[in-house]
């Protein structure tokens, strides 16, 4: 209702607002109205368009085929769809939150004010001292000259009377041991095999059954006490430490300039005197060393051992199986009987002639001591044996020189080790 009544009375004023504007100047004059221009002739006469010719009429058309009746659309049968089932409804679980633990409160310090500022002591200087006088140096006495002594040439060189070299002599051919064959090859006896025995099956325990360990809940929650912090001690008050009080200044004693050094007169050197010339007696040559043949015999032929197989093992007979929770392992096999091999003769591998200047040189080195042409002639002869195959090539090369066994080894062994060889601990020749 006050919506209609507010719509009539919008209505009604603007009514009075037109009516007020009709009625506003009822005396005033109206505006004149306009004339119209006059209607004066056309320039150019106007055309005439021709007559439009007739349409044509067509002839009624026929269908040149028949309408097309579409047979009836058979109804279709009514479709019955099965009912849903919903499941039965089934409440969420509610959530359970767990209890409100309150923070621990925050424990501020208290409030400490700032110690009341001590301003810093003044910096006192140390008195001033004047700069001691300048004194010069004393001046620099210098030697008196002193003329150098005459020159003393040097005696000639007398050099040693020529002595002729003694007449070359020929080394005796080295005779070689003769030609001993090699025995006839003899093949090994064939080796029986045992036969095959299978080992026995290993039966592991049974395995006891699996048991879980019971349900053990967890202990409930239980919050930190709050940390107390301890008491702050207020540091103490600033102490100034006191003025660093410097002693007088004591002024240096006055420069006192050190006397002149003052050298001895100078002593000559007493003339030169030449040392007489070394005069060397004639060299005596040495007389050829001859050596003796050298025979080496071949070692005696020793045939291998023939191989002993053990008799065959007796068939293991198993015992009825028990279970008890022990079970007894299977007894292993005896071990086979293998006989242990005789070991060989120490021989040389290598000719000993190869290794006869080297004898020498160390049956020479006996007074002198080891140098570095032993290393250099008996390195290479050794240097693709083993540790005792090279020790037993240096005994039997001694052997055959005659020479003493028991001077030489030691330098042999000396030698050996120079060259990378290990001999084995307290090694002797081999009888």
């Amino acid at each position: 209702m006050a919506q209609k009544k507010f719509a009539s009375l919008i209505v009604i004023l603007l009514n009075l607002g037109a009516l007020l504007t009709a009625l506003a100047c009822p005396y005033c004059p109206y505006p004149t109205p306009r004339s119209k221009p006059p209607i004066l002739p056309p320039k150019h006469p106007p055309k005439v368009a021709p007559p439009k010719p007739q349409p044509k009429v067509k002839p009624p058309s026929l269908p040149k085929h028949p309408p097309h009746v579409k047979p009836p659309h058979p109804p279709t049968p009514p479709t019955t769809k099965p009912p849903t089932v919903k499941p039965p409804y089934v409440p969420r679980p509610p959530i359970v939150k767990p209890p409100h633990v309150p923070r621990p409160p925050v424990v501020k310090p208290p409030y400490l004010p700032k110690p009341p500022y001590v301003p810093k002591p003044p910096i006192v200087k140390p008195p001033y001292l004047p700069k001691p006088p300048y004194v010069p140096k004393p001046p620099i006495v210098k030697p008196p000259y002193l003329p150098k002594p005459p020159y003393v040439p040097k005696p000639p060189i007398v050099k040693p009377p020529y002595v002729p070299k003694p007449p070359y002599v020929p080394k005796p051919p080295i005779v070689k041991p003769p030609y001993v064959p090699k025995p006839p090859y003899v093949p090994k006896p064939p080796t029986k095999v045992p036969p095959y025995v299978p080992k026995p099956p290993v039966c592991p325990p049974p395995l006891p059954p699996f048991v879980k360990p019971p349900y053990v809940p967890k202990p409930p929650y239980v919050p930190k006490p709050p940390i107390v912090l301890p008491p702050i001690v207020p540091k103490p008050p600033y102490v100034p430490k006191p003025p660093v009080v410097l002693p007088p200044a004591v002024p240096n004693p006055p420069y006192v300039p050190k006397p002149p050094v003052v050298l001895p007169p100078a002593v000559p050197n007493p003339p030169y005197v030449p040392n007489p010339p070394v005069v060397l007696p004639p060299p005596v040559p040495k007389p050829p060393v001859v050596l003796p043949p050298i025979v080496t015999k071949p070692p005696p032929y020793i045939p291998n051992p023939p191989v002993v197989v053990p008799p065959p093992l007796p068939p293991i007979i198993k015992p009825p199986v028990v279970l008890p929770p022990p079970p007894v392992p299977c007894p292993p096999p005896p071990p086979k009987a293998v006989p242990y091999p005789t070991p060989a003769p120490e021989t040389c591998p290598i000719d000993t002639l190869k290794l006869g200047a080297c004898v020498d040189l160390l049956g020479g080195l006996v007074h002198i001591g080891i140098g570095s042409s032993a290393k250099d002639t008996c390195c290479p002869v050794l240097q693709g044996l083993l540790d005792l195959d090279a020790a037993v090539c240096l005994c039997t090369t001694i052997k055959a020189k005659l020479l003493n066994i028991s001077i030489v080894i030691p330098i042999a062994l000396s030698v050996l080790i120079d060259c990378g060889k290990t001999p084995p601990a307290g090694f002797q020749c081999p009888a």
